[in-house]
């Protein structure tokens, strides 16, 4: 039996913390390209819910270990793996296995951080804030005074948009939410306004912005296309970026509604383009590290000790009544 390690585990999946439990297991090593971090942080995010239920792509085997960012110090490096080395101080995207007390990431999804920087702030950017980096800059290419309109404003990414959108330039920030109880998050995390998501959602908008919106960003699938259309002002482009409800995915617009309205509609995910792009990404968690070490950009993790407070961070993303980002230390 080679080394030990601990780490929280899903057995199946469940809707709540039934199968979840803090397990000892073996250490992974790291194979060609890539590398084996000692987890001090690891981030909590809603795409573990989504593995933690059984939605399908997150967790493709069970046991699961979840957990897609984490910052930590580099033990051991595989073949092939040049610009990282044991005692280097990190972030990496994970897209599983961040959770433990040792995970494995591939050498091109690991950035550095500074020693100014502290490690729990370091923890939560490849995850959300790497994904609202890419949104903002790489996809929707997000312009001075451009109207952005922003599901789950409240959420992990919504509230990394918010700030990172204001770094372009003079922009508009319409913010969407779930619940009256979270329009209020919804404006501390910097949009200018804030509209729940239901049946008034688009005249709701369509008072604050009387001319519709450029951008749409959208992590709940195709359950609210009709409404994003509808708030589009010509040559206005949708992001999907997330399946949150985790229902099926329903058909796309036809092809004549977007002719007429002069939309588009896209779709973004970070873990396929970390496979299909990974220096895109690496770069995007560069960009955030710079910012956040410059100043530019200021994030306050809610930190837990230990994996055995992930159960109930987890059920509380899963309820919606979690507030904040969370980190868990390790060490």
């Amino acid at each position: 039996m080679g080394e030990q390690m601990q780490a929280l585990v899903f057995d199946g999946p469940a809707a709540d913390a039934a199968t979840t439990r803090v397990a000892t297991v073996d250490r992974p090593a790291p194979g060609p390209g890539q590398v084996a971090i000692a987890v001090q942080y690891a981030g909590i995010n809603f795409k573990d819910v989504m593995a933690r239920r059984g939605d399908p792509g997150y967790a493709p085997t069970w046991p699961h270990i979840p957990g897609l960012e984490v910052a930590g110090e580099v033990i051991a490096v595989g073949a092939e793996v040049k610009h990282a080395g044991p005692g280097d101080r990190v972030v990496a995207l994970t897209n599983a296995g961040g959770l433990a007390e040792v995970a494995i990431a591939d050498a091109g999804l690991v950035a550095p951080f500074p020693d100014g920087l502290d490690p729990a702030v370091a923890a939560v950017v490849p995850g959300a804030l790497t994904t609202a980096e890419l949104l903002v800059h790489d996809y929707a290419r997000i312009q001075a005074h451009d109207v952005i309109a922003v599901h789950s404003a409240s959420g992990a990414v919504g509230a990394a948009i918010a700030p990172l959108a204001r770094l372009v330039g003079d922009v508009t920030l319409i913010g969407i939410v779930g619940s009256t109880a979270r329009l209020e998050s919804a404006l501390q995390a910097g949009y200018d306004s804030a509209h729940v998501r239901d049946a008034g959602l688009v005249d709701s908008v369509r008072h604050a912005v009387p001319g519709g919106v450029d951008v749409v960003f959208d992590p709940q699938g195709t359950a609210s296309l009709d409404a994003d259309l509808e708030i589009l002002r010509p040559a206005g482009r949708i992001i999907l970026f997330g399946n949150a409800g985790g229902g099926e995915l329903g058909q796309l617009p036809a092809t004549g509604r977007l002719y007429g309205g002069n939309a588009a509609v896209g779709g973004f995910s970070l873990a396929a383009l970390s496979a299909s792009d990974p220096a895109r990404v690496r770069g995007a968690i560069a960009r955030v590290v710079d910012h956040l070490a410059a100043g530019r950009l200021a994030v306050h993790p809610i930190v837990l000790d230990g994996l055995t407070a992930a159960p109930e961070a987890h059920q509380r993303l899963a309820t919606g009544t979690g507030a904040g980002k969370y980190v868990v230390r390790l060490r």
